[in-house]
């Protein structure tokens, strides 16, 4: 892979890099997991590799997960030294967008409660999951902006994390504009 392309709007604190989430060094990453938590393709897979078993062990022990909710784990073998997992919604089911939106900010809650200022996010759902790329990119950036303006006194960034070309295009496309109508 070439250089890291990044994008990055200071005032909204918010970073948009084409390279692979696992080797990011802020404080948490999030992973895009599955119900039960104990590892599966995309990102889930990646991040479960590169931790390493331990991240598998612990993981065994939070019973799951439902689609919307979050749950942290250490970091492991990654740089990061924590991991909060959230299930995406597959494409159109019941309450899609909600479940979608409840994944980044309830991610963000735990990242907070655990004084974490630093988070990675990939766009949750949008690869085997069926999420339309534009639609996950709307929510993801909406949903980050919202919390970040609801909880001022906090100080926290968030990367997102695209390794597909196209969803990176995408995602470059929405922070664009926010960065140029200063809707966030």
């Amino acid at each position: 892979m070439s250089a890291c392309r990044e994008f990055h709007i200071p005032e909204l604190k918010v970073r948009l890099r084409d390279e692979d989430i696992t080797q990011s060094e802020c404080e948490c990453i999030v992973n895009a997991a599955n119900c039960t938590l104990l590892g599966g393709g995309g990102v889930d897979g990646a991040i479960h590799r590169a931790a390493g078993s331990q991240l598998l062990e612990e993981c065994r022990t939070l019973n799951g997960c439902r689609t919307g909710e979050a749950k942290i784990t250490q970091g492991y073998r990654l740089k990061a030294k924590y991991i909060i997992h959230t299930v995406g919604p597959i494409y159109g089911t019941l309450d899609d967008e909600e479940k979608l939106k409840s994944c980044y900010w309830n991610s963000l809650e735990l990242a907070k409660k655990n004084d974490i200022h630093t988070i990675a996010f990939p766009m949750i759902s949008a690869g085997i999951y069926g999420y339309p790329k534009q639609e996950a990119a709307r929510i993801a950036l909406v949903t980050v902006c919202d919390w970040m303006n609801k909880h001022r006194g906090y100080s926290i960034e968030a990367t997102f994390y695209c390794v597909d070309p196209d969803a990176y295009k995408v995602m470059h496309r929405y922070m664009q504009d926010l960065k140029n109508t200063h809707e966030c």
